[in-house]
Protein backbone atom coordinates (compact mmCIF):
# COMPACT_ATOMS: atom_id res chain seq x y z
CA UNK A 1 0.00 0.00 0.00
CA UNK A 2 1.37 3.31 -0.72
CA UNK A 3 2.09 6.00 2.05
CA UNK A 4 -0.32 8.42 2.74
CA UNK A 5 0.94 11.93 1.70
CA UNK A 6 1.08 14.38 4.17
CA UNK A 7 -2.55 16.16 4.21
CA UNK A 8 -3.86 12.78 4.03
CA UNK A 9 -1.82 11.62 7.29
CA UNK A 10 -2.86 14.91 9.18
CA UNK A 11 -6.46 14.59 8.17
CA UNK A 12 -6.15 11.15 9.65
CA UNK A 13 -4.31 12.26 12.66
CA UNK A 14 -6.54 14.87 13.04
CA UNK A 15 -9.35 12.33 14.00
CA UNK A 16 -7.14 10.57 16.56
CA UNK A 17 -6.58 13.87 18.53
CA UNK A 18 -10.48 14.49 18.41
CA UNK A 19 -10.43 10.82 19.76
CA UNK A 20 -8.14 12.13 22.28
CA UNK A 21 -9.68 15.35 23.06
CA UNK A 22 -13.00 13.19 23.48
CA UNK A 23 -11.75 10.91 26.22
CA UNK A 24 -9.87 14.53 27.81
CA UNK A 25 -13.47 16.08 28.23
CA UNK A 26 -15.37 12.92 29.48
CA UNK A 27 -12.55 12.32 32.29
CA UNK A 28 -12.41 16.08 33.31
CA UNK A 29 -16.23 16.57 33.09
CA UNK A 30 -16.41 13.08 35.13
CA UNK A 31 -14.28 14.24 37.77
CA UNK A 32 -15.76 17.41 37.71
CA UNK A 33 -19.22 16.19 38.82
CA UNK A 34 -17.96 14.26 41.09
CA UNK A 35 -15.84 16.16 43.27
CA UNK A 36 -18.91 18.92 43.34
CA UNK A 37 -21.12 15.70 44.69
CA UNK A 38 -18.91 14.17 47.23
CA UNK A 39 -16.55 15.38 49.86
CA UNK A 40 -12.95 13.56 50.44
CA UNK A 41 -13.31 9.85 51.32
CA UNK A 42 -17.25 9.71 51.02
CA UNK A 43 -18.54 6.89 49.35
CA UNK A 44 -21.78 5.95 47.68
CA UNK A 45 -22.87 2.97 47.03
CA UNK A 46 -24.48 2.17 43.91
CA UNK A 47 -23.73 -1.94 43.05
CA UNK A 48 -22.88 -4.20 45.89
CA UNK A 49 -19.82 -4.28 44.24
CA UNK A 50 -19.08 -1.00 43.40
CA UNK A 51 -19.31 2.76 45.07
CA UNK A 52 -18.42 6.38 43.91
CA UNK A 53 -16.38 7.89 46.50
CA UNK A 54 -13.67 10.69 45.70
CA UNK A 55 -10.07 9.99 46.25
CA UNK A 56 -6.81 11.72 45.57
CA UNK A 57 -3.64 10.10 44.49
CA UNK A 58 -0.51 11.92 44.65
CA UNK A 59 1.48 8.85 42.95
CA UNK A 60 0.89 6.78 39.94
CA UNK A 61 -1.03 3.63 38.73
CA UNK A 62 -1.70 1.76 42.02
CA UNK A 63 -0.50 4.86 44.15
CA UNK A 64 2.96 3.76 42.97
CA UNK A 65 5.44 6.82 44.94
CA UNK A 66 2.75 8.62 46.30
CA UNK A 67 4.53 9.17 50.02
CA UNK A 68 7.80 10.87 47.40
CA UNK A 69 7.28 14.23 49.13
CA UNK A 70 5.77 15.65 46.19
CA UNK A 71 8.27 15.60 43.30
CA UNK A 72 6.41 12.70 42.21
CA UNK A 73 4.14 15.37 40.35
CA UNK A 74 6.09 17.01 38.03
CA UNK A 75 7.75 13.43 37.59
CA UNK A 76 4.79 11.94 36.44
CA UNK A 77 3.44 15.08 34.67
CA UNK A 78 6.77 15.18 32.79
CA UNK A 79 6.28 11.54 32.06
CA UNK A 80 2.70 12.30 30.21
CA UNK A 81 4.20 15.07 28.12
CA UNK A 82 6.70 13.03 27.13
CA UNK A 83 4.28 10.03 25.74
CA UNK A 84 2.22 12.66 24.41
CA UNK A 85 4.84 13.85 21.94
CA UNK A 86 6.09 10.38 21.25
CA UNK A 87 2.78 9.54 20.58
CA UNK A 88 1.53 12.22 18.61
CA UNK A 89 4.69 11.46 16.06
CA UNK A 90 3.80 7.89 15.91
CA UNK A 91 0.26 9.28 15.11
CA UNK A 92 1.32 11.14 12.42
CA UNK A 93 3.72 8.50 10.93
CA UNK A 94 1.07 5.69 11.42
CA UNK A 95 -2.01 7.47 10.59
CA UNK A 96 -3.56 4.73 8.44
CA UNK A 97 -3.42 1.79 10.89
CA UNK A 98 -6.51 2.20 12.60
CA UNK A 99 -6.28 -0.25 15.98
CA UNK A 100 -2.88 1.18 16.64
CA UNK A 101 -3.76 4.66 16.25
CA UNK A 102 -6.77 4.17 18.49
CA UNK A 103 -4.68 2.79 20.73
CA UNK A 104 -2.36 5.88 20.75
CA UNK A 105 -5.74 7.90 21.32
CA UNK A 106 -6.84 6.51 24.13
CA UNK A 107 -3.44 6.31 25.97
CA UNK A 108 -2.64 9.99 24.93
CA UNK A 109 -6.23 10.93 26.06
CA UNK A 110 -5.74 8.88 29.23
CA UNK A 111 -2.32 10.17 29.97
CA UNK A 112 -3.32 13.76 29.19
CA UNK A 113 -6.03 13.63 31.43
CA UNK A 114 -4.39 12.44 34.82
CA UNK A 115 -1.66 14.76 33.68
CA UNK A 116 -4.33 17.93 33.48
CA UNK A 117 -5.54 16.52 37.10
CA UNK A 118 -1.62 16.69 38.32
CA UNK A 119 -1.06 20.32 36.94
CA UNK A 120 -3.92 21.76 38.45
CA UNK A 121 -4.58 19.84 41.88
CA UNK A 122 -1.25 18.53 42.63
CA UNK A 123 -3.01 15.16 42.43
CA UNK A 124 -5.57 12.85 39.97
CA UNK A 125 -8.89 12.65 41.22
CA UNK A 126 -10.04 9.03 41.39
CA UNK A 127 -13.70 8.08 42.22
CA UNK A 128 -14.42 4.59 40.72
CA UNK A 129 -14.18 1.91 43.76
CA UNK A 130 -14.56 -1.69 42.58
CA UNK A 131 -14.53 -4.32 45.92
CA UNK A 132 -15.59 -8.05 46.92
CA UNK A 133 -15.75 -7.79 50.85
CA UNK A 134 -12.77 -6.67 52.48
CA UNK A 135 -10.89 -6.75 48.95
CA UNK A 136 -11.02 -3.74 47.29
CA UNK A 137 -9.15 -2.67 43.50
CA UNK A 138 -7.56 0.59 44.01
CA UNK A 139 -9.86 3.67 43.03
CA UNK A 140 -10.03 5.08 39.46
CA UNK A 141 -11.12 7.13 37.02
CA UNK A 142 -12.00 7.46 33.13
CA UNK A 143 -8.58 8.37 32.10
CA UNK A 144 -7.34 5.35 33.68
CA UNK A 145 -9.18 3.26 32.08
CA UNK A 146 -9.26 4.79 28.38
CA UNK A 147 -5.13 3.99 29.45
CA UNK A 148 -6.03 0.47 30.31
CA UNK A 149 -8.44 0.00 26.83
CA UNK A 150 -5.85 2.09 24.71
CA UNK A 151 -3.13 -0.85 26.08
CA UNK A 152 -4.78 -3.67 25.51
CA UNK A 153 -5.61 -2.64 21.93
CA UNK A 154 -2.16 -2.18 21.40
CA UNK A 155 -1.49 -5.50 22.11
CA UNK A 156 -4.18 -7.07 20.01
CA UNK A 157 -2.36 -5.17 17.46
CA UNK A 158 0.86 -6.49 17.55
CA UNK A 159 -0.78 -9.94 18.24
CA UNK A 160 -2.69 -9.37 15.02
CA UNK A 161 0.38 -7.78 13.19
CA UNK A 162 2.62 -11.12 14.36
CA UNK A 163 -0.10 -13.23 12.89
CA UNK A 164 -0.19 -11.37 9.69
CA UNK A 165 3.55 -11.70 9.73
CA UNK A 166 3.50 -15.68 9.89
CA UNK A 167 1.05 -15.72 7.37
CA UNK A 168 3.26 -13.91 5.32
CA UNK A 169 6.25 -15.98 5.66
Amino acid sequence: MPEPGRSTRAARMAGWLAVAAVLIALDQASKSVITGWLAFGERIPVLPVFDLTLLYNTGAAFSFLADGGGGQRWLFTGIALIAAIVILRLLYTHAGQRLFCASLACILGGALGNALDRVIHGHVVDFLLFYWRDWYFPAFNIADIAITCGAGLLILDEVMQSRRRKAAH
